[in-house]
């Protein structure tokens, strides 16, 4: 299995410096962008597949464990600040339940029938998508949950980083991140957690832009729920009308921090007479 290999450029690494441990990790990161070039096309397609069921109206779950169940939870939990959606659009479920995203439960993962259990309380429809994250490929909770799914007839997606695994031969659509061995031999919260970190992150913008969620580069539809981002959506409006930045602030003030809102008042406001 290519994650649990040793890696023969880091044999000595008990005996290097602080920066030379530095280095060769980031020399080694490099697999991790040829990793996710190589499979642009099937994020793309993801990414298609996701925005088509949120459009639809369902739901988007990730099935992980360890590492790769805490990256879930950390894409999911972002979605609805960013993108203004509801909380229950993009839902992690997580072997070992909510405590595992902060205490690992490692042996969770071996329980394939908790997935299943998980799912049916979601009540799964067919327009929902599972997408199952798995650095070795074939951790049983989350090949049980990917393969209970897609018997339901719902759209699934498999990301591993080995070759020819369950995740990937049971999934509608297999993503191999191979960004080979590790560094720390087995470690796979580095080069193997990134590189699903960074492909969750393109599935899911990807496919919030195909949903209308984006005006040119912009997050037109963030909550604003701090000063933070009262300025951005602030700013927001600036760029996308002729307002100043203290109109912006009053409208949006009036309308709830809604940007649409605003920009279509704007518009309206400049319409001639």
């Amino acid at each position: 299995m290519g994650t649990e290999s040793r890696n023969p450029r880091s044999y000595g690494l008990d005996k290097m410096s602080a920066k030379d441990i530095v280095r060769l990790m980031n020399e080694e990161e490099h697999a991790v962008f040829r990793a996710l070039q190589g499979v642009e096309d099937a994020l793309a397609l993801a990414a298609t597949k996701v925005s088509e069921a949120f459009l639809a109206g369902g739901r988007i779950f990730y099935l992980g464990s360890g590492t790769s169940g805490r990256i879930a939870t950390a894409d999911a939990a972002e979605m609805p600040p960013t993108f203004g959606i509801e909380s229950d659009r993009f839902i992690a479920i997580v072997s070992g339940g909510n405590k595992a995203t902060n205490v690992a439960v490692e042996d969770a993962e071996d329980d394939p029938l908790a997935a299943v259990l998980e799912l049916n309380a979601y009540n799964l429809e067919s327009r929902d998508v599972v997408i199952g994250l798995a650095a070795s490929g074939s951790t049983p909770f989350v090949v049980a949950g990917i393969r209970h799914a897609r018997e339901k007839g719902i759209w699934t997606c498999g990301i591993s980083n080995n070759k020819n695994t369950s995740i990937l031969l049971e999934a509608d659509l297999g993503i191999l991140l191979d960004t080979g061995p590790e560094v720390l031999t087995g470690s796979t919260r580095l080069k193997a957690g990134t590189a699903q970190k960074l492909a969750l992150n393109r599935i899911s913008t990807a496919s919030m832009v195909l949903s209308g969620k984006v005006i040119e580069n912009l997050m037109v539809d963030v909550k604003a729920k701090n000063v933070k981002l009262k300025d951005r959506c602030a700013r927001i409006v600036t760029e996308l009308s002729n307002a100043t930045k203290d109109e912006a602030l009053e409208l949006l003030e009036q309308h709830d921090w809604n940007i649409r809102t605003v920009l279509a008042v704007l518009n309206q406001t400049n319409q001639p007479a």
